[in-house]
């Protein structure tokens, strides 16, 4: 049993470039525009799945033309779905400012119907989670969901994984149902008032995250790469340099995406890691999001 079973989100991602982020009233003239597909879940479930990942993705979407283009990046990629589809809302949508020459992002989600998804809509999904050996979440839908999802998943053996973005005030059950936490470093400071500039500074944050009774935590650290920290070792798995940054938006959920498919085939913590950062390195050099995503082959060339 090696699937992976994600809950998440799929939104349309509309880029825009220009040199800095206007003032509140002021209009400026941007260098370029995008229309693609993201959501973290679903970026994280496309990631998953070119590297070769069994994976189901767990969402709503809307009856309009960004659901379809969620369902096209979906099939494409070998994603299987329990989504469900709501004439009442819409498909989610995000707004994402990139700034030229550093590649940094800024972004603003709209959920649309994934921002209904309720607990009772993941006990209609509880067979997919419960046959995963790998179960990811994030914090872009409702709560109450991701807190459900995780419970199921961790009564059925599942390996948990909680990407708490974006960062949110969380009760104690989700630190306790996460076999493994996986914030950056905004969202490591957030969760624990530590600040996170450097790599000892993610230590004393991650090490205040097993104190909240998380199993394991990995600080992505953007270009630094990643801190794996657990009761037995705190390691520095640096980042890969293989072209120059294009953008770095969906970094993050490359690093999930891999890092489950990894420990999904047996893979040791540290070297699933490892593997995360391989796969990052090389989606920021594309532009996009679930579009950046590279294949297994892809990422073995890169290494080699």
């Amino acid at each position: 049993m090696n699937s992976i079973a994600i809950l998440g989100i799929f939104v349309a991602d509309t880029a825009y470039y220009a040199p800095r982020l206007p003032r509140m009233g002021e209009t400026i003239l941007g260098n370029g525009f995008a229309l693609s597909p993201g959501g973290k879940g679903s970026n994280q479930a496309v990631a998953a799945a070119r590297l070769g990942g069994d994976v189901t993705f767990i969402s709503k979407i809307g009856v309009d033309p960004f659901g379809d283009m969620a369902r096209t990046i979906w099939a494409e990629a070998g994603v299987k779905t329990a989504v469900t589809c709501m004439t009442e809302s819409y498909t989610g949508a995000a707004c994402i400012f990139l700034e030229q020459g550093s590649g940094d992002n800024a972004i603003i989600v709209s959920p649309g119907a994934a921002g209904t998804i309720s607990p009772a809509d993941i006990d209609a999904a509880g067979d997919v989670i419960r046959g995963a050996s790998v179960f990811i979440t994030q914090l872009e839908q409702p709560l109450p969901a991701a807190k459900r999802a995780l419970q199921i998943a961790r009564e059925a053996g599942a390996v948990t994984i909680l990407n708490p973005a974006p960062a949110a005030e969380l009760d104690d059950e989700f630190f306790t149902l996460s076999d493994y936490f996986t914030p950056n470093e905004t969202e490591a400071e957030d969760l624990t008032g530590i600040k996170v500039g450097t790599v000892d500074e993610a230590r004393q944050a991650a090490e205040a995250l097993l104190d909240k009774g998380v199993g394991n935590v990995i600080v992505t650290l953007g270009e630094q790469g990643a801190l794996l920290h657990t009761r037995e070792i705190s390691e520095l798995c640096p980042a890969h340099t293989f072209a120059p940054v294009a953008e770095t938006t969906g970094a993050g959920d490359a690093f999930n995406g891999a890092f489950a498919v990894a420990l999904a085939r047996g893979d040791t913590p540290l070297d699933a890691v490892k593997f995360g950062c391989a796969v990052a390195s090389l989606s920021v050099t594309r532009p996009g999001t679930a579009q950046s995503m590279p294949t297994l082959k892809e990422v073995e060339q890169a290494l080699a």
